[in-house]
């Protein structure tokens, strides 16, 4: 589902209403737990949490006058989906997740190499994802993105 926005505001203003308090609760959740340095913007389409150029000047490899992505939440058609780097990057926090995800939701975990689908949207999680976010600083993602990805 492609929304089109130039600011998180606009984007949760386009979902509809019967999905946009779980939208809003999730951005406000992450907004509360978003360690320094971490910024939010549109990014790719969805509300995304990135490294700023004026942190991290190099940007993204992929495309260098973009900030370096970290983060991302969307309406999907079915679900809402929480894209997370740092779960992919590191498969101690990916272990961590899937072992805390059941003590915090009774629905099976959905999820992709980096993203986490949230298809019953009256059963996300905020208390964990409010964990997950406070789990990798800026500083952090930096140093595992220049080791695992730029440096290739």
């Amino acid at each position: 589902m492609k929304i089109e926005a130039n600011s998180p505001d606009e984007y949760l203003e386009k979902i509809p209403k019967d999905r946009r308090e779980a939208m809003e609760k999730l951005r406000a959740v992450i907004l509360e737990n978003l360690p320094e340095k971490f910024e939010e913007a549109m990014s790719y389409g969805m509300i995304g949490y990135v490294v700023p150029h004026t942190v991290y000047p190099d940007g993204y490899h992929c495309d260098t006058s973009l900030p370096l992505p970290f983060m991302n939440i969307a309406l999907q058609k079915n679900f809402i989906a929480l894209y997370h780097s740092g779960i992919y990057a590191k498969p101690k926090l990916l272990k961590w997740f899937q072992e805390e995800y059941p003590k915090h939701c009774t629905n099976k975990l959905d999820m992709g190499k980096s993203c986490i689908r949230f298809k019953n949207i009256k059963k996300i999680p905020y208390d964990l994802i409010a964990e997950l976010v406070r789990k990798m600083t800026a500083d952090e993602w930096i140093s595992i993105y220049e080791e695992n990805v730029k440096n290739r």
